[in-house]
């Protein structure tokens, strides 16, 4: 079968589609014939070695694939051959195959694309975790959106509006702000003079929570901007820098800064995790949430493609077809 293949760490113009064995069932696991596969972020750091898993090399990238089971291990249960399900692993995803622990499978409403499962997966997934079980997020309180126009912030935006918050998001260009606003924010702004912005907005009470997939010195600035009790999520760094923490904000300003790191949520509390799951699959059915697709690419394609999502080039969900 064709797949993609790091075979060294390194710049992401390195993998290759090219041949691969097929994989071997086991007994906990199903293999999905791949219809389609969600494009992350972590996805171009992780054959760059930059993301927090480093593999064995050679190794297969991509954690999300949808498409219908065509092999199930001898000990599951909950799945036969040829259902339509979305699945979640730490690697093997771009690949015309991909076996999945039955535990990380779930099946998908007919009505239901497979593109859009693949959306729901990790960039829904991770925005519900960080809004509902880590960011608390109530009703009315004000949500501040960063990297809107992106997959997870589409999302934020979406699960934010429907727990009943105000939502502010922020985006780079008129465009990305567009889109943002189409999907559901409040008020939409770009990045500068966001402290003043954010300032007058909250009518200097300040933020509530912060849903932050950026980091650098943008996170410094919001940092500032923190209504007391407020909670700064941090989710990730596109913007390619860590920043540091001014600690003494936390103190006078009294707010909370929290991690928010979805694998580690999806291994060690699975049943949350598989309920978190059944209420995106329940609102998406609802229409209230509706993933944007923003354009397909052939999995020969996928350094392109890695390279247009580090980038930050990529508005909502890119998919790969084998």
């Amino acid at each position: 079968m064709k797949a993609i293949v790091c075979s060294a760490f390194g710049p992401i113009k390195d993998i290759e589609y090219k041949d691969i064995d097929e994989p071997k069932i086991e007994e906990n696991s199903v293999i999905i014939d791949v219809k389609s596969i969600g494009v992350n972020f972590p996805d171009g750091l992780l054959v760059q070695g930059k993301y927090q898993l480093k593999p064995e090399t050679p190794f297969t990238p991509g954690m999300e694939v949808a498409g219908n089971i065509i092999k199930v291990g001898s000990k599951v249960t909950k799945f036969k051959i040829q259902d339509r399900v979305a699945g979640l692993s730490q690697l093997g995803g771009y690949a015309e195959q991909a076996i999945v622990k039955e535990t990380s499978v779930f099946k998908i409403p007919e009505k239901m694309s497979f593109d859009d499962s693949c959306a729901l997966l990790c960039a829904y997934g991770t925005s519900h975790y960080a809004l509902k079980q880590r960011g608390d997020l109530k009703k009315d309180e004000i949500l501040v959106v960063l990297g809107a126009s992106g997959s997870t912030g589409i999302a934020a935006i979406q699960i934010g509006k429907i727990i009943g918050a105000k939502v502010i998001a922020v985006a780079s260009t008129k465009e990305k702000q567009n889109i943002a606003k189409q999907y559901g924010a409040d008020i939409t702004i770009g990045y500068d003079n966001l402290k003043e912005e954010l300032k007058s907005i909250s009518n200097g009470k300040g933020v509530d929570v912060i849903f932050d997939p950026v980091g650098g010195d943008i996170f410094d600035t919001v940092a500032r901007t923190m209504a007391r009790y407020g909670r700064l999520l941090v989710v990730g760094f596109a913007s390619g820098t860590i920043p540091k923490l001014a600690v003494n904000l936390t103190l006078v300003k009294e707010f909370s800064v929290v991690g928010v790191f979805w694998g580690a949520f999806t291994r060690s509390q699975p049943d949350d995790y598989e309920k978190n799951m059944i209420e995106l699959f329940e609102w998406h059915e609802k229409g209230l949430v509706n993933p944007l697709i923003e354009d397909h690419f052939n999995l020969s394609e996928a350094a392109t493609v890695l390279k247009k999502i580090l980038s930050r080039g990529a508005k909502g969900k890119v998919i790969l077809n084998p």
